[in-house]
């Protein structure tokens, strides 16, 4: 390979467009996805990608495949498939912590094999909920293995996680630029990486098991668990007392004040429901009007509401004569949702949220980095990875969750639930997954037809399987697909590739370069995404491979296993949505994913050594 390329303007403009999604990934000033467009604008105004094939990350198989498995994954949590799950592994666990963290984590690193694991963390952590909800085992203890297996096992098949399902994509964009004589790269079968994944996931259960007392501390009772009773947001958040109406009378100065002005007074209690006239509703909009006659539905200490009441003008009555039906626990209730960092929600206040004309939710409190806030919550802005405190009829807090704006981690009653179609989903998943193990069949074929076959058969409704789709990951990967092809075509990675080798050492072994590519990829995905990581090295990798005689499809496959190697910052959306929930620190997440990310640097390498 000649190491001795010039740098032409095309390459210039390339590597400028890899700083500048660097720099705007790693400052967050704008949004991912608003990164994402400008640079797919970019590279169409300046020529590197031809107009025709400018719009082709859209209809690539990496994006096929990220909606296929979203949607699957929704499919099989309608059929109550992970409600069964959470009953199975409380029988088999019999109360044994150990057991439980063990069967917890195989399982969910299982799972992740076949849904990404954005959506896995999602979909487990109301099951790990329930779990610590029935056994009284702390969260903190529980789910940081869960998570690690997840992305551990992420690395099972070529659709667990984000950077493979990229990786094929980016493979066979590169051999239309590899130089003369090169062999053709082959793209990787479905279970290619399996072998890497087993030897992960089983240093990830064996690390938990062994060390996982030592590196995981016992939550106090400031830490957030989810799915506990009423003395549960008492101890936690100070939510406690007692469910009173007052009733508005000609006297109170209430009367023609708004909900968010009244919300405004001193020793005012939590104010959940509003009639006025025949309409009864919870979370009442801040600027609806309380008149004469309006009941509000409170919650406090006895006393407090009583002379609440008395200086007000207030009627108050224990018994919910108006109230009754709507603060049915089966009805409404108080849950948790984590904020992920994809959300819409981040750097805005509640008060522009709106978040109970919109949504019918009434935020009653935030819990961020161990500190729960009360005082003039509707002011805070929120931010990634925050703990909100809602309380909401169930069915709306069901239909405001489609929006993957935040992730509930309370276990409450769900919208429609399909459990007499569990055999044919099943059925239809396992089908898929023999499909995928074709040669003559690509994976996202075999994975739409899963999909195809959920929604002909009514486990899934079609608007279902639009709001399982995160539209953000997929316009995030689809626009910075082509930067990837630009890399290659443009000769800017053959460039750095043909300069970095300059600048080793003669003689430096092949398995070092791949331990420093590893490593490096790991440093870069800490700071943006494991997307933008993954589209930027995996061209790198491979013109390095070129120039050391190594192999390429080796090389790449580090670089997208790296990518995943984050068991410490929020960059991870999977570490992210689980720092909040369990009350981890920093410092917690250091200590216990450290060693974890060493471990999975060496397995990695070692393992694609002996395989390639």
């Amino acid at each position: 390979m000649d190491t001795t390329l010039n740098l032409t303007n095309d390459m210039l403009l390339v590597l400028g467009l890899v700083v500048f999604t660097m720099a705007m990934f790693l400052f967050e000033r704008i949004r991912a996805d608003v990164v994402s467009l400008v640079v797919l604008v970019l590279l169409g105004l300046t020529g590197l990608i031809a107009p025709e094939d400018l719009f082709g990350g859209f209809s690539s198989d990496a994006v096929m495949n990220v909606i296929a498995t979203m949607i699957l994954g929704a499919g099989l949590d309608r059929t109550g498939a992970l409600n069964r799950l959470a009953s199975w592994l409380l029988r088999r666990a019999n109360g044994i912590e150990e057991r439980l963290l063990l069967l917890a984590s195989g399982v969910a690193g299982l799972n992740s094999a076949i849904i990404q694991n954005t959506s896995a963390t999602a979909l487990y952590l109301p099951v790990v909920s329930r779990l610590t909800a029935r056994t009284g085992i702390s969260l903190s203890r529980l789910l940081m293995p869960v998570s690690a297996a997840i992305i551990m096992g992420g690395s099972l098949t070529m659709v667990g996680n984000s950077p493979l399902i990229l990786l094929n994509d980016l493979l066979i964009s590169a051999n239309a630029n590899m130089p003369s004589g090169a062999a053709a790269i082959e793209p990787l079968k479905m279970f290619a990486p399996l072998p890497i994944g087993l030897a992960l996931l089983a240093a990830s259960l064996a690390y938990f098991h062994f060390f996982g007392r030592r590196m995981l501390r016992e939550s106090g009772d400031e830490a957030v668990t989810p799915a506990r009773t009423q003395s549960y947001f008492a101890r936690a958040y100070g939510i406690e007392g007692e469910l009173h109406e007052l009733t508005v009378t000609a006297d109170s100065p209430m009367v023609g004040m708004s909900v968010g002005d009244a919300e405004l007074l001193a020793d005012m209690p939590l104010l959940l429901a509003l009639q006025t006239g025949n309409e009864s509703r919870l979370a009442p909009p801040a600027d609806t009007r309380i008149w004469v006659g309006s009941v509000l539905g409170v919650m406090g200490e006895r006393q407090r509401i009583a002379d609440f009441a008395q200086r007000h003008f207030l009627r108050a009555s224990s018994r919910l004569r108006v109230f009754g039906d709507l603060f049915n626990p089966s009805r409404a209730g108080i849950s948790e949702a984590v904020v992920p960092p994809t959300s819409k929600f981040i750097g805005k206040p509640q008060a522009q949220l709106r978040l109970r004309k919109q949504f019918g939710l009434s935020l009653l409190a935030i819990n961020r980095d161990k500190q729960v806030i009360r005082k003039d919550v509707r002011t805070v802005p929120i931010r990634a990875g925050d703990m909100l405190v809602l309380h909401s009829v169930w069915t709306d807090l069901a239909e405001a969750a489609k929006s993957h704006d935040f992730v509930v981690v309370t276990d409450y009653p769900k919208g429609e639930q399909r459990p007499h179609k569990f055999k044919i989903a099943m059925t239809i998943f396992a089908v898929s997954m023999l499909l995928a193990l074709s040669s003559r069949i690509p994976t996202s074929i075999a994975l739409m037809t899963g999909v195809a076959g959920m929604l002909v058969t009514g486990v899934l409704k079609m608007d279902e399987a639009y709001a399982a789709i995160s539209w953000k990951t997929v316009f995030l990967m689809a626009c910075l697909i082509p930067l990837g092809w630009a890399m290659d075509s443009s000769g800017a990675a053959a460039w750095l590739a043909g300069h970095s080798i300059d600048r080793l050492p003669d003689g430096m072994p092949i398995w070092l370069i791949t331990l420093a590519l590893a490593l490096f990829t790991t440093a870069f995905s800490l700071v943006i995404s494991h997307v933008g990581a993954t589209i930027v090295m995996v061209p790198l990798a491979i013109n390095l491979a070129l120039a050391v005689g190594g192999n390429p499809t080796a090389f790449a496959l580090i670089v997208a296993l790296s990518a995943s190697n984050n068991f410490i910052t929020a960059s991870n959306p999977s570490i992210s949505m689980i720092t909040g929930p369990a009350g981890y620190t920093a410092r917690d997440m250091w200590r216990a994913g450290a060693p974890l990310t060493l471990a999975y640097t060496v397995i990695i390498v070692a393992m694609i050594h002996l395989l390639y």
